[in-house]
């Protein structure tokens, strides 16, 4: 699996980078010893930005994918 992470271009990994991060932070963040309310929004949030990133990975790996399948039909026409 790290080999394919070294191969990702420079998005996937900060993407990756992030992802990790924050979803960290969340898990950090449960455990904190701080006021419910405050764990509440500072989780929610974290959680918001990892999720956030996910879909946007997927958005810009559905993204080439499309771009390569229309570029492969434009050579074979």
């Amino acid at each position: 699996m790290i080999a394919e992470i070294r191969r990702a271009n420079r998005d996937t990994r900060a993407q990756y980078a992030l992802m990790i991060l924050f979803g960290g932070l969340c898990i950090l963040a449960a455990f904190a010893p701080l006021g419910e309310t405050t764990r509440i929004v500072t989780v929610g949030t974290l959680f918001g930005f990892t999720a956030g990133l996910w879909v946007s990975h997927l958005l810009q790996v559905l993204r080439r994918a499309v771009d390569e399948r229309a570029s492969a039909r434009q050579v074979r026409a």
